[in-house]
């Protein structure tokens, strides 16, 4: 079989839309004929913001995957933050920071460029090249954020002369959280140069999106545009199997996920209130699977939804499929933040995979609008538009009081199945 290293910082115990990528990429690649060799942080020195071990159960025994030890800031970060949390990608787990915050972030910003999980560099350049001596490895693969590994595939590049492709999931420079950070013009400079210099001199680029596909090719010379391939995120067949206890009976709203204050819901909020209110006897229920703002818990709680609303916090991802199964309509909702066409949050594959119908808020040009109308999969509103989402959840309601299994035709959604997505990574690999 032909031997690809892949390196990841994000891989179990750590959970995230992240690590479910490669997990599941590792996990199919063998089909076609690639065993993948994966380079990771030791957990015992990494930070991570969410853990997840169900998904060490995705792997098989026969999987290589080495660690190596790591030098890391928000460790220490942890230990003087009054919540004792790592930050999650945009300190979306942060409100309101205070000066520590601020102090803090501002060094993250201007001491550790491009970000804070730098410090595994050189552990993790070393056992790359002794995996690549090793096994004869002629491709090397780097996922980020954190963008740092990218820097690990080009000082590889630059000694070994491998092929290297760089699949980048976000945004670098032009995140919409990278703001926060309090760059100085200077590490502004020198970021946006490590930037160009992996753009360039990548072999192949993976990016999640066409959006930010077209946002990295603006920043390359054209004739090196044709290298940006699309491979979006998706779900994995095996975790959707169905049986009659799915069918509630209750219609049941779910969000999984971090919701932040920038997610704007508001308009959805107001809608779902308004129905409550004009028709209390409905079976409605309204439930947040993950991380939800104080703020938005607040306003709902005490609203005409505190009674019918649940918070179960952040559960594992086996459990997190369990609920969007169980569940009648599922919620989702775009960061209303400059630029956010782009984003393509992983669970929205899940909640095609899930075969329920998709109330969303944010962009209606944007991709995830575009993948939802492709799959017949629901519709995406504009995060005011309260007046067409009331409609929208009255009539589901209607459909669900006529048959309690309401569920999706079609099977465009079968393309982004983790099988069918592995496919295409492997017609990138030489």
């Amino acid at each position: 079989m032909k031997k690809v290293l892949i390196i990841t910082y994000y891989w179990p115990p750590s959970g995230g839309g992240g690590v479910q990528r490669w997990v599941k990429f590792v996990k199919y690649l063998p089909k076609f004929n690639i065993e993948p060799i994966v380079l990771t942080v030791d957990p015992d020195s990494a930070s991570y913001a969410i853990i997840d071990q169900s998904l060490i159960h995705e792997l098989s025994d026969a999987t290589k995957v080495f660690t190596t030890k790591s030098r890391e800031p928000f460790n220490l970060y942890k230990k003087f933050n009054l919540k004792k949390e790592i930050p999650y990608g945009g300190f979306a787990n942060e409100e309101d920071p205070g000066l520590f915050q601020k102090i803090s972030r501002y060094i993250r910003g201007n001491f550790f460029i491009p970000d804070a999980r730098i410090g595994w560099n050189s552990f993790a350049y070393d056992q790359a090249a002794k995996l690549i001596d090793k096994f004869n490895i002629e491709t090397v693969i780097t996922s980020s954020p954190p963008h740092s590994t990218q820097l690990i595939g080009l000082k590889l590049k630059k000694n070994f002369g491998n092929c290297w492709i760089a699949d980048l999931r976000d945004p670098w420079t032009d995140i919409y959280y990278y703001n926060r950070m309090y760059h100085s013009l200077l590490a502004k400079k020198l970021d946006k140069k490590k930037e160009t210099e992996v753009l360039q001199k990548a072999d192949k680029i993976i990016v999640v999106s066409k959006s930010i596909k077209d946002l990295f090719a603006s920043k390359i010379a054209g004739h090196e545009k044709g290298k940006i391939n699309i491979i979006s995120n998706g779900f994995d067949t095996a975790d959707f199997n169905f049986n009659e206890s799915d069918i509630n009976d209750q219609f049941v709203i779910t969000y999984t996920g971090t919701l932040a204050e920038n997610y704007n819901i508001d308009g959805f909020l107001r809608a779902l209130i308004n129905i409550v209110e004009k028709h209390d006897e409905l079976k409605i229920k309204l439930q947040f699977v993950g991380k939800v703002s104080t703020g938005y818990r607040d306003l709902i709680e005490n609203s005409a939804l505190g009674p019918i609303c649940s918070f179960v916090g952040h559960v594992d991802h086996n459990s997190s499929i369990a609920y969007l199964k169980k569940s009648s309509v599922l919620f989702l909702a775009i960061p209303d933040v400059p630029q956010n066409e782009g984003i393509l949050t992983g669970k929205l594959f899940e909640y095609l995979a899930a075969r329920k119908p998709i109330i969303g808020v944010g962009p209606v040009n944007g991709d995830a609008s575009v993948i939802i109308d492709e799959c017949s999969a629901g519709k995406m509103f504009h995060y005011n538009d309260e007046v067409s989402i009331f409609d929208y959840i009255v009539d589901l309601y209607l459909k669900w009081v006529e048959s309690p299994e309401i569920s999706l035709e079609g099977e465009l959604y079968k393309n982004y199945s983790r099988e069918n997505l592995t496919a295409k990574l492997v017609t990138l690999i030489p």
